[in-house]
């Protein structure tokens, strides 16, 4: 008795999922570039960095990016030295006219 085209599929798809799960897995499987984790892992750890999300407003936010190409940190080092130098000066007291324009992230 011949089998169904069906079956057939059926058998295939086991005996397709068979080899795949005893293949061999390469050498190289889930490896990065040789030198490049490293070095991203050793500029992170010397420094803590804890992500930060925040709402600005768009013409701000150009103006950020216009900065931080020229600048040798990118942006993160743009909003680093921004919002130092803002709790350095008058301790980062605001008005409270001025707390309501800013928008908490979720």
């Amino acid at each position: 008795m011949s089998m169904k085209k069906t079956d057939l599929e059926k058998h295939l798809a086991k005996k397709l999922d068979g080899k795949m799960k005893s293949g061999i897995v390469p050498q190289r499987f889930g490896q990065s570039p040789a030198g490049a984790r490293p070095e991203r892992k050793s500029r992170n750890s010397a420094v803590k960095l804890v992500p930060v999300a925040c709402r600005l407003p768009a013409e701000l936010v150009s103006r950020l990016r216009e900065r931080a190409v020229g600048h040798e940190g990118g942006m993160q080092a743009i909003m680093a030295q921004a919002v130092a130098l803002w709790l350095e000066s008058s301790a980062g007291a605001t008005p409270a006219s001025d707390a309501s324009q800013a928008t908490p992230s979720r």
